[in-house]
């Protein structure tokens, strides 16, 4: 009887991806995926470039800042969130590239 406890869930409008440990957000036609996500603290997110041109991700936000460099098409890259909050994440090469990621306890 899983079925039902899932569809009233996303019914509910509930995400079963923010429940994982471990999301994937692609980027493409210069844009995330998702303007934000959440994640327990210590979960990871892969950074997958599915577009046709490098981005570069990167956040400043203490505690969990890092730059992933210039990720050519099909790159891909875990990010482990270690601290709680929200975490500013934007692509160095395309400003309007912006997403959030809130890193719960």
């Amino acid at each position: 009887m899983r079925l039902p406890t899932l569809t009233f869930a996303m019914c509910m409008g509930l995400s079963v991806g923010a429940l994982a440990a471990n999301l994937t957000i692609t980027q493409k036609g210069r844009t995330f995926s998702s303007e934000s996500i959440t994640i327990k603290k210590g979960g990871t997110v892969t950074f997958l470039n599915d577009d046709s041109v490098p981005h570069n991700i990167m956040s400043t936000s203490q505690g969990n800042e890092f730059n992933l460099g210039s990720q050519p098409p099909g790159a891909s890259t875990d990010v482990t969130f270690k601290e709680g909050g929200e975490v500013q994440v934007i692509c160095a090469i395309h400003p309007r590239m912006k997403m959030t990621v809130t890193v719960s306890e």
